[in-house]
């Protein structure tokens, strides 16, 4: 007789079972249950009974709540209307009810109020842009402690020519002080995700370096799509080329330059690697004051990456 499969219940979080919420994969639902590391975290950011804190992915509210405790308001971005209601009845009839305000919607596409600190246990797939709209958001805040899974987390942090450096860290570092904090289990959770995550603490420049980001990223594109060649040998790419010179006669044209007939951009780039000493330069080992050099070169001879 063929073996019946048992249909696998799906986990539920025991305190929105009797509403029969089931947690959505698609949004990353993973919510986290230990209250110590709740603590940890709130601790970590140094929470100010004035500060406006800003959570993302709320869940059903175990961080909030003691958040609300500490700060005098809590700014919640929940994409989850299932979610959302259930947060709403927690805090219903409380103190804390006027302390909360809830975004309902994608925190990718929405507008981020004015907040002084910002604490989330993250989708981990959204967790690269969610790092730069951050990064990006003005006015500054003072700090993020956020959720992420490990590699991810290791990749933050990362520095010049260990395994995992790539472009999200140089991007990174070049706008904040990013730290490890802490290491997080799977059984922390629930419903339990695939991967360990990490805790990570990400203070904004302020002032950021004075460099234009969008001119910054499209360098650095270039250099770690092969981080272990040489810049000379990354630089050699048609594709790469075309763009170069095609924003090198626009440059041209709005400054009143003449382009001379027989030039040639794979020349005048080969010669700005070679007089700023970085032809045999691989991405990998570079930090961001020998990308930020190299940035100034290409500028200063009309090659721009924007």
């Amino acid at each position: 007789m063929p073996k019946v499969k048992i249909e696998k219940k799906s986990r539920i979080h025991n305190e929105v079972a009797k509403q029969g919420i089931q947690f959505n994969k698609d949004f990353g639902q993973h919510i986290l249950k230990n209250p110590l590391i709740i603590t940890s975290m709130l601790d970590k950011t140094g929470l100010r009974p004035t500060d406006v804190a800003l959570e993302i992915g709320p869940g059903t509210g175990n961080m909030t709540i003691k958040m609300l405790d500490r700060v005098k308001k809590v700014i919640a971005c929940e994409i989850d209307t299932r979610l959302v209601a259930e947060l709403q009845k927690r805090v219903q009839g409380t103190p804390y009810q006027a302390k909360l305000q809830i975004l309902v919607g994608d925190v990718l596409k929405t507008d981020l109020p004015f907040f002084d600190i910002c604490v989330a246990n993250i989708p981990y797939q959204i967790s690269s842009p969610l790092v730069f709209k951050l990064l990006l958001h003005r006015p500054f805040f003072r700090c993020a402690v956020l959720m992420f899974q490990k590699e991810f987390a290791q990749r933050l942090v990362a520095k010049p020519g260990d395994k995992l450096y790539c472009r999200l860290s140089i991007n990174t570092q070049l706008l904040a002080r990013v730290d490890m904090l802490m290491k997080v289990g799977k059984n922390n959770f629930r419903p339990p995700p695939k991967v360990e995550s990490s805790v990570v603490r990400i203070e904004p420049r302020n002032p950021p370096p004075p460099i234009n980001f969008v001119e910054w990223d499209g360098l650095t594109r270039i250099a770690f799509v092969r981080k272990n060649k040489t810049l000379a040998a990354a630089f050699k790419h048609s594709t790469t080329m075309a763009v170069l010179e095609k924003n090198y006669r626009v440059h041209c044209s709005l400054h009143n330059k003449e382009i001379p007939e027989d030039f040639e951009i794979k020349q005048k780039v080969q010669d700005i690697l070679t007089r700023a000493e970085a032809d045999q330069m691989r991405a990998r080992t570079m930090d961001c004051d020998d990308f930020m050099k190299l940035l100034h070169a290409f500028n200063s001879e009309g090659i721009h990456f924007a």
